[in-house]
């Protein structure tokens, strides 16, 4: 602080030594202009930190009140003392490695799912087309939803749904021939239905619905086609299991040992350890199922079915994560507690379906 803001101190008997006259420093009219406002000092905290540590020190008398401010005399230096870190700025316990989602709530929808649809598929194969064909209105409800709330993409849902249906139940009554037929049926509808419109965006309207009737009903078709094999009930159980089995192994050996990524730009949290998982437990399943639930079946023809499960489902998984980036979201819909949607549920079974049925008419006949 300059000197010449404060006067010569009082002698003696002057006005402002024992009292008197103001405390103050003396000045007149041109030293006002060097002087400076005093600072309200806010009240001392109950507690220490970094900010007010120098201001209580000048409360209690054993130090300066500004800091700009040098000492007539230096006061004994007192020893700093580190304050104790407050509750929130302690450091965080360590946390256990999370899945990111309630796993409580994915096992019971998942042994719920799974109870209803063994149940339809060893009862009546008929119940169980329809269940597919349920599973694929709603994953296409799931899907067009989300293309007109992220892309303003309006695919025509009423065609691809009465359309989409039609192709399970012709894939089972009438085979691949009528699955085909259902097919083009149902993408000259889509063609037609978006007619009704405006011609702005017709093109991207007809080109995501034709892709969505191929992506969901028809790939699940093939499922339905499994099942019209005398021992259908088996191959789709062979098909279920292996394709569950696979994610299940990446799931447990990506979170265990996951440490280099598979795709990071398409798929942050899978990993090459994920995917060594899947191919070793499907393997071992297949191994398994077509020893012993397959009639003709060998282990060998097992081990490359597990082989090429587990390939088409990560791809199936991959596919629909390259969607869900594009689309910015990261599930499909909120309708499986702990899952997700529908879609999210379907991406590694519909690629898996065609996959198998070939693979399984291939070894042991069409049945």
């Amino acid at each position: 602080m300059n000197d010449s803001s404060w006067g010569a101190p009082p002698q003696a008997g002057q006005a402002g030594y024992w009292g008197g006259a103001p405390a103050g420093p003396a000045y007149d009219a041109p030293q006002a202009q060097q002087t400076r406002p005093m600072p309200i000092v806010p009240d001392v905290p109950a507690h220490g930190g970094d900010q007010d540590d120098d201001r209580w020190t000048a409360a209690a008398g054993g130090g300066p009140l500004f800091r700009d401010e040098i000492p007539s005399a230096q006061p004994q230096a007192a020893v700093p003392q580190k304050p104790e870190p407050m509750a929130d700025e302690r450091q965080p316990a360590p946390q256990k490695k999370s899945a990111g989602r309630d796993l409580g709530a994915a096992i019971g929808v998942g042994v719920g799912l799974g109870a209803v649809i063994v149940a339809s598929l060893f009862i009546v194969k008929a119940v169980f087309v329809g269940v597919i064909a349920v599973a694929v209105v709603v994953g296409l409800w799931e899907l067009t939803s989300r293309l007109q709330e992220r892309k303003q993409i309006k695919a025509p849902l009423v065609p691809l749904a009465v359309g989409g249906a039609a192709m399970v139940v012709a894939g089972y009554v009438r085979g691949p021939e009528g699955a085909w037929v259902a097919m083009a049926l149902t993408a000259l509808a889509v063609l037609v239905w978006r007619m009704t419109e405006p011609p702005e965006g017709y093109l991207k309207d007809v080109t995501a619905g034709v892709f969505a009737a191929f992506y969901v009903p028809f790939l699940a078709t093939f499922v339905a086609l499994m099942l019209t094999a005398e021992d259908g009930h088996r191959r789709v159980l062979v098909f279920l299991v292996l394709t569950v089995v696979s994610d299940t192994g990446a799931y447990a050996v990506g979170w265990r040992f996951g440490k280099h990524k598979l795709a990071p730009r398409i798929s942050p949290g899978k990993t090459r350890e994920g995917l060594l998982g899947a191919i070793a437990f499907a393997m071992a399943a297949g191994a398994l199922l077509m020893q012993y639930v397959i009639e003709d079946g060998t282990w060998w023809q097992g081990l490359l079915l597990g082989l090429a499960v587990a390939a088409s489902a990560t791809l199936g998984d991959l596919g629909e994560s390259m969607i869900k980036r594009d689309l910015g979201i990261k599930d499909m819909g909120t309708l499986l507690p702990g899952h997700g949607g529908i879609m999210d549920r379907l991406d590694s079974l519909l690629p898996t379906a065609p996959v198998v049925w070939s693979l399984l008419v291939l070894f042991v006949g069409s049945g």
